[in-house]
């Protein structure tokens, strides 16, 4: 299989019974979420391996090299998506921010991204039913299929906002992860992540929040949430085509004059010199 002709759509929905997984070449342009339906083998993601069965789903990005080794027959569900900011072609804004949120937030190695043995079943329907769909092309197929994909998104920001952050142990306090979690949903809204907005929150001198927050993360809260925004902008410079002044005014940047300077003080380059790399390097490696 090669990537030529691959998604023609924002995002695209599929399902294959493989013996043996085909190889695809050349560089990746879109993000992968694979449910497998049945069968077993041993999935290899960036040179770590990990056996795969039935109701395990897997995460790949395109940075990501992933390959398959089929030992019984499996049958795959894929959800691919060329770009996670598709506002205006069929995902809202809520569901483009959860795939930002599993992008940034779910730990690329091998393994199950589901832990959570409830988030398995509860997904292995939806994805049933968009098979469904797909074989029936009834009334209104395209609507319900796009509710069961925005469906099955939030369940998989779920199960992952259950286990994080990662540097944190399981015995970690819960309040250091609702904190992260309200930073996390809030980050477009500059006003509700101030100091004293999360103190309010959650009932916390503002004292106590930064000795608190450093101690549990192992950062001050600002620099927590700067390295949030720095990681979005990425994105955005990478996977999608919105302008510099589009991104700033929907990162809470007062202008572009100012996104440049905080991305600069960030990554040491600016925005518009990281995108031009990136393309730069996504064109040499194919």
């Amino acid at each position: 299989m090669t990537l030529e002709n691959i998604l023609y759509e924002p995002y695209t929905i599929h399902f294959e019974t493989l013996d043996v997984f085909p190889d695809i070449r050349g560089k990746k342009n879109f993000f992968e979420l694979i449910f497998v339906l049945s069968g077993n083998g041993e999935h290899c993601i960036n040179q770590h391996s990990f056996s795969y069965k039935e109701n395990h789903m897997f995460l790949l990005t395109p940075q990501d090299c992933s390959k398959f080794s089929i030992e019984e027959t499996s049958v795959f569900f894929f959800l691919r998506f060329s770009n996670i900011y598709l506002s205006r072609n069929g995902f809202s804004g809520d569901i483009i921010r959860r795939l930002e949120y599993i992008l940034h937030n779910a730990n690329h190695k091998p393994g199950c991204i589901l832990k959570n043995q409830s988030d398995k079943a509860l997904i292995r329907p939806v994805v049933e039913a968009l098979l469904r769909e797909a074989v029936n092309n009834d009334l209104h197929q395209q609507e319900i299929t796009l509710q069961l994909i925005n469906t099955l998104i939030v369940i998989v920001a779920r199960n992952i906002a259950k286990y994080l952050p990662h540097k944190i142990e399981s015995t970690t306090e819960e309040r250091i992860m609702e904190i992260l979690h309200y930073i996390q949903r809030n980050i477009y809204q500059p006003a509700t992540i101030r100091t004293e907005r999360i103190c309010k929150e959650f009932g916390i001198s503002e004292n106590y929040l930064g000795k608190y927050f450093k101690q549990h993360n192992g950062e001050t809260l600002q620099s927590y949430i700067n390295n949030y925004k720095a990681t979005l902008i990425e994105h955005r410079l990478k996977y999608s085509d919105l302008r510099m002044n589009e991104i700033a005014d929907e990162l809470g940047f007062t202008d572009e004059s100012h996104l440049n300077k905080f991305f600069k003080l960030k990554r040491g380059i600016s925005p518009r010199k990281y995108r031009i790399d990136f393309q730069k390097d996504q064109r040499s490696s194919n």
